[in-house]
């Protein structure tokens, strides 16, 4: 199992969570606590040790905003979260997920046959106050089997849930923001770790 740390806005925390075991961090390239400019994404990106992959996340960008990010920064992945239609995330040349925010009457099954592009699927909570990042989960049982994309758990992990939610949905990767947080934007180096061992061992 993968685990990414999002909403990464200092270099020492894109280093603490390269140093406690995280396979991805997450650059969030809008309007969030977490927004990250990009002189200082490419700071972040740079300081990052060999094998740790750098996600950028967008919500509802214009083609060129997009493409500015990946000029500059070179990402391995995007990460689209608004009303992106498929065409448009498949637009870049690179691998994509798509967020799904999940909540009763949300049919993800036909979600995965939309966006059969996307190289996974991020399982998010619905909320009406953001696109993500609320620090609220939602009901696991909603998750279908046989989706038709890998599965990334988001929404409402922390240390304390993160191996209930591994041995639940055994997700292909975990996805978390808030959670290991000291204040919105801020990690904690310490949740990260105790994050990831709580992850990991659930994996094992």
């Amino acid at each position: 199992m993968r685990i990414k740390i999002c909403g990464i806005t200092r270099v020492e925390d894109g280093l603490a969570a390269a140093r406690a075991g995280a396979d991805a961090i997450g650059l969030v390239f809008a309007p969030s606590p977490r927004r990250v400019e990009r002189a200082r994404a490419l700071e972040i990106a740079a300081a990052l040790p060999p094998f740790v992959g750098t996600v950028a996340l967008f919500v509802n960008p214009t083609h060129n905003e997009v493409q500015t990010v990946i000029d500059e920064l070179r990402p391995g992945l995007l990460q689209f979260h608004g009303e992106e239609e498929p065409a448009f995330c498949a637009a870049f040349g690179l691998p994509w997920l798509k967020a799904a925010r999940v909540r009763p009457g949300v049919d993800l099954l036909q979600f995965a046959v939309r966006f059969a592009g996307a190289n996974g699927l991020l399982l998010d909570a619905w909320s009406p106050a953001a696109q993500g990042g609320t620090g609220e989960r939602f009901d696991w049982g909603l998750i279908p089997a046989g989706l038709a994309r890998p599965v990334i758990l988001a929404g409402g992990l922390t240390p304390a849930n993160v191996a209930a939610a591994v041995r639940a949905v055994r997700p292909w990767a975990v996805d978390v923001s808030s959670g290991v947080e000291a204040t919105p934007g801020i990690k904690d180096a310490a949740k990260i770790v105790a994050f990831i061992k709580e992850a990991r061992n659930a994996d094992a």
